[in-house]
C-alpha cells in the first residue's frame, strides 16, 4: 500500500479581532482624519488671503498668495501689515458713535511710539497767546535721549496752550548750540537758513515755545489738530523757500560753485546689497527688477520707455543719474554738495523677512556713520551739505525699542543723521531736513521728444469711466474706508466707476494698470499701510485726477514737486465724511463739471507731469525737468545758501 504524505502546512486559526464599540468607531472616524483637514484649511485660508504673516518680536514671516509682487508686506509699519497710524489726523468731527476718533487713534500711535513721560512738545499758541504761555519754556536737561515722539495732544487742555510734539529737535540743532533755548535757536535756523531773515516768518511766529509735559499727551483739543497741519505746512513753505529759480538749465554757468562730490563708498553699503537680490524676497527675484539701471525689463506693450519698475528702487535710479550728473567734480574739495550713495533701503529689504538681531540690523548703518567720520568733509558744515536719498519711508529707519522692524538709522541715537538732508519716498512731515521726492513710476523719458509724445496720447485718451478704483478690501482694518468706497463703486455702473480688484487680478502688472488709468476721469486713492501711494503718480502720469482722502498721502509731502494749491490736480475728500456716510464718492464727483476736469487734467498733463518722472540713466532735456533734476537743482541751491 502506498501512503501519501501531504506536504502542505497546517493552516493556522484566524485571530478573531474583537468588535469595536460604536463610541470607539465614532470616536476614530472623527480623530484620525482631523491634521489633514487642519492643514487643507490653512493652505485655503493663506491662499483666500492676500498676505498672511506670523509676527512677533523673534520672526515674522510673511506669506503672499497670490499678489507675488505685492510689497504690502513689506511696508514702513513697526510689524508686517500692522495697520499705520498717523500722528496727526484729517478728520473733520471728533466723534464718532460717542467714541473719540482722534484719541483712538492717537492711542494705537503711542503704542507704536512708545512715548514717555519725559517727552518735549513745540508749543503752538493761538493767536490770543498769553505771558503766561511765555513762562511755560522748559529744556528737559535729564532726558538723555532728546527723544521727542511725534504724536499730538488730542483733549482739551485747561491752560489753553496748544502742544504739538515736533520729533528729532537735532533737525535743526547744531552740535556748538546744544544747550542754546531751543525755541530761540528754531526761530534761528528757520529763519536765517531758510527763509533768508533774521526771524520766522509772520505766519511761523506762532512756533513760539518748547513745553515740557508731564502727563497724559491725550490732553489737546481740535485747535491743536489744526495748530499740527499749521506746523507742517510752515515746514513745507520752507522747504519750498530753498526751491531754485526753474530757468537755472538755460544759464552756461549752471555749475558755477554747484559741484557735486559723490562719495566712493565700500561696496559692502551698495553694491554688495545689490548682489544680494536673489533671496532679498522670499517669493520675488529682485534681480529682475535691479535690471537695466534699476528700471527693469522693458514693456513693449505700453512704449518704448516703460519699464516694470520697483516702488524701492529709488536708490539704484537716483545713484546711475548723479554718477553722470554735469556737476560732478571728483576732487571733494571743489563741492558744495556730497552725495552718500547708501542703499538703506535695501539694507532694510534684505533683513525683512530673516531672523536675525536689531544688532544685525543696525551694523551696516553705524558702520557707514563711523566711515564718514573719518571722512575730511564730512564735518567741514556739520554735515548740512550732505545729502542721503533713501528708497524707502522714514518710518522704517525709526525702529523703536519695543519692534523689530527696519532701522535705527534715523533715530536720535545717530546725531549724525539729523543735519544732512534725507531724500525720500515719504517724509516725516516734521522734520525740516526730511524731503519728500516722488516715487518712480514706470515711465522713463530719454528726450523732450518722449515726454511729448506720451502728453499727446494721454490728452487724447478715451476716458471710458468717469471713476476707477485698484485695490482690495482689508477686512481686519476697521477703520479703513476701502470697503465702504468698494461697495459705492459697484454700485454704480461700469461707466461712473469701475472696480479693479486687486484679489482676483494683477495689480502688480504695470499694463493692465496704467491701462485702467488712461481710460479714467478720477482714480480713487487711499492711504496705503503708510499715508502714501505710488499709485497716486502712475495716476498722474496717466493723466487720471487723484482723489485723495488724506492731506499726508500728497499734500504734506512732495513741496518741489507739487504746486501748493492741491485743486490745480486733485480732488480732495475727508476720509471721516466717507467713514460716517455723509458722503457717496460716486455722486460727489459726477458733480464736477467736465470743465473743471478738463482745467485739471491739461495742468497734469503739460504741467505736472514731466517733474514728476525719472528719466534714464542717460537722459537729456532741453524744455523739461524731471523730478531728478528738480531734487538735484533744489538740493544744491539749498546747500549753496549754507553759511561758511
Amino acid at each position: 500500500m502506498v501512503t501519501v504524505l501531504s506536504k502542505r502546512k497546517p493552516k493556522a486559526p484566524k485571530k478573531i479581532e474583537p468588535k469595536r464599540g460604536c463610541f470607539r468607531s465614532c470616536v476614530a472616524w472623527f480623530v484620525y482624519p482631523l491634521p489633514t483637514a487642519l492643514f487643507f484649511m490653512i493652505l485655503m485660508f493663506v491662499w483666500s488671503s492676500s498676505t498672511t504673516y506670523i509676527s512677533g518680536r523673534i520672526m515674522h514671516v510673511c506669506v503672499s498668495s497670490r499678489k507675488l509682487t505685492n510689497l504690502y508686506c513689506l511696508s514702513a509699519t513697526t510689524q508686517p501689515n500692522d495697520k499705520f497710524q498717523l500722528p496727526f489726523t484729517n478728520s473733520s468731527s471728533p466723534l464718532e458713535n460717542g467714541i473719540p476718533v482722534f484719541e483712538e487713534k492717537l492711542k494705537k500711535s503711542l503704542a507704536n511710539s512708545a512715548l514717555d513721560d519725559n517727552s518735549v512738545n513745540l508749543n503752538r499758541n493761538l493767536k490770543g497767546e498769553s505771558k503766561e504761555d511765555d513762562d511755560s519754556v522748559v529744556r528737559n536737561q535729564s532726558d538723555g535721549n532728546n527723544g521727542l515722539e511725534a504724536v499730538d495732544d488730542l483733549k482739551g487742555d485747561s491752560n489753553g496752550v496748544s502742544k504739538v510734539v515736533v520729533e528729532n529737535p537735532t533737525a535743526f540743532d547744531d552740535k556748538r548750540v546744544r544747550n542754546e533755548n531751543p525755541t530761540t535757536f528754531l526761530e534761528k535756523r528757520v529763519g536765517n537758513e531758510a527763509t533768508g531773515t533774521s526771524g520766522l516768518k509772520d505766519d511761523s511766529k506762532k512756533v513760539s515755545s518748547f513745553v515740557h509735559v508731564n502727563q497724559n499727551p491725550l490732553n489737546g483739543s481740535l485747535d491743536e489738530i489744526k495748530n499740527a497741519r499749521e506746523v507742517v505746512e510752515e515746514y513745507l513753505r520752507v522747504q519750498r523757500s530753498w526751491a531754485a529759480n526753474q530757468n537755472w538749465n538755460q544759464n552756461q554757468n549752471q555749475c558755477y560753485g554747484r559741484g557735486i562730490y559723490v562719495y566712493e563708498l565700500p561696496p559692502k553699503f551698495n553694491k554688495d546689497l545689490v548682489a544680494q537680490c536673489h533671496d532679498m524676497v522670499p517669493w520675488v527675484d529682485m534681480c529682475n527688477y535691479f535690471s537695466n539701471n534699476a528700471l527693469g525689463e522693458p514693456i513693449p506693450e505700453l512704449g518704448n520707455r516703460w519699464f516694470k519698475t520697483h516702488q524701492y528702487s529709488l536708490e539704484l535710479i537716483f545713484h546711475s543719474r548723479v554718477l553722470k550728473h554735469p556737476c560732478r567734480v571728483y576732487d571733494e574739495n571743489q563741492a558744495k554738495l556730497f552725495y552718500v550713495p547708501y542703499y538703506g533701503g535695501l539694507d532694510i529689504l534684505r533683513w525683512h523677512f530673516k531672523n536675525v538681531s536689531n544688532e544685525v540690523k543696525d551694523t551696516l548703518s553705524y558702520e557707514l556713520v563711523n566711515w564718514l567720520e573719518m571722512q575730511k568733509s564730512w564735518d567741514k558744515n556739520l554735515e548740512k551739505d550732505h545729502v542721503f536719498v533713501l528708497g524707502k519711508i522714514s518710518w522704517d529707519f525709526k525702529r523703536k525699542d519695543h519692534t523689530s522692524w527696519g532701522t535705527r538709522f534715523l533715530e536720535l541715537e545717530l546725531e549724525e543723521m539729523q543735519n544732512p538732508i534725507k531724500l525720500m519716498i515719504e517724509r516725516q512731515p516734521w522734520e525740516l531736513n526730511d524731503i519728500g521726492i516722488p516715487h518712480p513710476t514706470h515711465f522713463h523719458p530719454h528726450s523732450d521728444d518722449d515726454i511729448r509724445a506720451w502728453q499727446r496720447k494721454i490728452i487724447s485718451s478715451n476716458r471710458r469711466s468717469l471713476i476707477s478704483f485698484a485695490g482690495a478690501a482689508r477686512p481686519d482694518a476697521h477703520d479703513n474706508i476701502r470697503a465702504i468706497l468698494i461697495d459705492q463703486c459697484t454700485s454704480a455702473t461700469e461707466e461712473q466707476c469701475k472696480f479693479f480688484d486687486c484679489k482676483t487680478k494683477q495689480c502688480d502688472e504695470p499694463k493692465s494698470l496704467i491701462g485702467l488709468f488712461t481710460e479714467s476721469e478720477f482714480c480713487l486713492q487711499l492711504p496705503g499701510d503708510s499715508p502714501t501711494r505710488k499709485s497716486v503718480f502712475d495716476s498722474l502720469v496717466s493723466g487720471c485726477i487723484p482723489v485723495l482722502f488724506d492731506p499726508f498721502t500728497a499734500y504734506y509731502q512732495y513741496p518741489w514737486h507739487l504746486p501748493e494749491d492741491h485743486g490745480k490736480y486733485s480732488v480732495f475728500i475727508d476720509q471721516e465724511e466717507v467713514r460716517k456716510m455723509k458722503v457717496n464718492v460716486v455722486e460727489r464727483l459726477m458733480k464736477v463739471p467736465l470743465k473743471e476736469r478738463d482745467d485739471m487734467r491739461r495742468n497734469i498733463v503739460y504741467d505736472l507731469m514731466p517733474k514728476l518722472v525719472y528719466g534714464d540713466e542717460g537722459a537729456k532735456f532741453e524744455l523739461f525737468q524731471d523730478a531728478f533734476s528738480i531734487t538735484m537743482n533744489n538740493v544744491m541751491e539749498r546747500v549753496k545758501s549754507l553759511k561758511p
